[in-house]
């Protein structure tokens, strides 16, 4: 429970300690004096938005802190203790807000994040103030309202994780699928390009083959010519090389019994001479080779033309050209691997889909049977608060879809990240009136009445050890507000109830009252808060509720007959 607040430099409040005890206490006092900024630090101290303008003027920094007595068992101590927060003691908040908007937060000491504070927080304290009211009102928080009264939570968040978890793959499908569609349109072309290629077969360093080769035809009558005139002058003709030269070798021989030295140079002339015989007898061979065919010429220009043209279409050389070739067999292999990507992420968006409309079910049916008891629970509550003829119903409705795109159960009903249910609380206040939203038809005080029916209701199965109410008393009195004074002493039997409320019928049945004022001193407002421990404080503080500014004895005499009412 709320033990001690300490608030200061926060708005119009100085410096201010407030000690609570448990069971029901309640804050009075006039219009504008504070009590709703009390309320305000106390959702600061639960984890919420700071802003700038919530420092006193003239103020550097405004600070709040709050001692929470919790149980060694409850939740709050299990996730101190995970994070190392010896929480043996107790849990002590503390928020500091700078005039420049900067926030900090310490938690038992140590420095801390709000997202930490708000998860430490979360079944300590609930607020119901005019903006929780207004939220009462809108429809989309009706389904939160309900997984807390059926204890869903937890499904619907592993309900919401699947859905976050298909959207990407859903997202990722979609992405593949254009991917593949631009691939497919190119694929014609690509496969007409790889053709293209693959059908020159051209070979490494070709190009340069066939200039090489398209010299020799270009020049090869010449070749020709030169070649047989050499066989013919080395060893055809009368008179040749070769004729001539074993002449000599032959004389030399003849004299070489009178000179021995002629032998030897007669030795070398024959190797001449045999030499010349196997170079003439290599140009025949070479002679009957030479292509003097025209259409050689031809054929070789044409393929040189070839590999010319694709060069310039595939990158200015063969070597870039032989690397487009690749590069394009990869592309065209890259739609094929698209097409697994697909089958995979469809294949797990099947499965995915299995379980989160197996999961949607069974959250739809969970809060349909919780959505009957908490009609039939607030109905009970309404009449016990002067609204015994009030009608109250939780409706839901659901989807169907046919669009592939969205996530939906094997019947086609549509899934959203809380599941396939919407959920609307209608209301018909009197008999023979239809069932309407809310939000076309509660007055003010219908509706205080009916957000204190579901805090009631609520609070049989939440763990929360703190209720706020502020704004509760909004739109009623009398007879009413009697029954919504017993309402908050006897939901304050199982939590520690605090109220603010401007209500004397209220406020009497209260075991705790503190009266907060406001003074200005020296051109400077300021706040305080005295806890009525006397009777007599607590009499003159109900006489001023009930008659304002001006108590008179019989003021002073209902307070005291409403106090002992409350009491009996």
């Amino acid at each position: 429970m709320l033990s001690e607040l300490t608030i200061k430099n926060f708005a119009i409040i100085d410096d201010i300690q407030i000690s609570f005890k448990n069971e029901f206490s309640v804050l009075t006092g006039e219009t504008g004096a504070g009590k709703s900024i009390i309320i305000e630090a106390v959702n600061l101290l639960l984890g919420g938005r700071a802003s700038a303008d919530l420092v006193r003027a003239g103020c550097d920094t405004a600070e709040l802190e709050a001692f929470f007595d919790i149980d060694a068992n409850s939740r709050a101590a299990m996730i101190l203790n995970d994070q190392g927060i010896d929480s043996s003691d107790g849990l002590i908040v503390r928020r500091i807000i700078s005039s420049s908007g900067k926030s900090r937060v310490f938690i038992n000491s140590r420095q801390s994040t709000l997202d930490l504070l708000k998860q430490v927080t979360f079944n300590l304290a609930g607020i119901s103030s005019q903006h929780a009211h207004q939220g009462l009102l809108k429809q989309e928080n009706h389904l939160d309202i309900l997984d807390e009264f059926a204890e869903t939570q937890d499904l619907k968040n592993k309900v919401r994780k699947l859905y976050h978890t298909i959207i990407p793959l859903k997202k990722k499908i979609r992405e593949l699928k254009k991917s593949l569609d631009t691939k497919r349109k190119e694929q014609d072309f690509l496969e007409f390009q790889i053709n293209e290629i693959s059908d020159a077969a051209i070979l490494p360093d070709e190009d340069e083959d066939l200039e090489k080769k398209r010299e020799i035809l270009v020049n090869s009558s010449k070749i020709f010519e030169v070649v047989n005139r050499s066989i013919h002058e080395i060893h055809d003709r009368e008179g040749s090389l070769s004729e001539r030269l074993s002449f000599l070798r032959n004389d030399m021989e003849k004299l070489s019994a009178a000179d021995e030295n002629l032998e030897k140079f007669a030795n070398r002339i024959s190797s001449i001479v045999f030499d010349l015989q196997d170079i003439a007898n290599e140009l025949r061979d070479f002679s009957s080779n030479i292509d003097l065919d025209p259409a050689s010429l031809e054929m070789t220009d044409q393929r040189l033309d070839l590999i010319s043209k694709l060069k310039r279409k595939y990158g200015g050389s063969l070597d870039a050209l032989l690397d487009e070739y690749e590069t394009m067999q990869l592309k065209l292999s890259q739609t094929t691997e698209i097409e697994k990507q697909i089958k995979i992420f469809e294949n797990d968006v099947q499965g995915l889909l299995k379980v989160i409309g197996q999961k949607a079910k069974t959250l739809s049916a969970l809060r349909k049977t919780a959505g009957k008891k908490l009609s039939e629970f607030a109905r009970k509550e309404l009449d016990a608060l002067e609204m015994g003829k009030a009608k109250f119903e939780v409706a839901f409705s659901i989807q169907t879809t046919n669009d592939s795109e969205d996530i939906a159960t094997a019947d086609l009903e549509k899934i959203g990240p809380d599941g396939m249910d919407k959920s609307s609380f209608l209301l018909s206040p009197n008999p023979g009136e239809a069932l309407k939203p809310l939000v076309k038809i509660a007055s003010g005080g219908e509706l205080s009445r009916i957000v204190l029916a579901l805090k009631a209701v609520l609070s049989k199965t939440k763990s929360l050890e703190t209720l706020i109410f502020d704004e509760v008393d909004a739109g009623i009195g009398g007879a009413t507000s009697e029954k919504v004074g017993k309402k908050l002493k006897q939901l304050s039997k199982k939590h520690q109830v605090i109220c603010i409320t401007h209500l004397a019928q209220i406020a009497k049945y209260a075991q705790n009252q503190f009266r907060i004022s406001k003074n200005v001193i020296n051109g400077r407002t300021f706040t305080t808060i005295v806890p009525l421990a006397e009777e007599n404080a607590r009499i003159e503080e109900i006489a001023r509720m009930i008659g304002g500014a001006h108590i008179t004895d019989a003021t002073l005499t209902h307070a005291r007959e409403l106090l002992e009412q409350a009491s009996s």
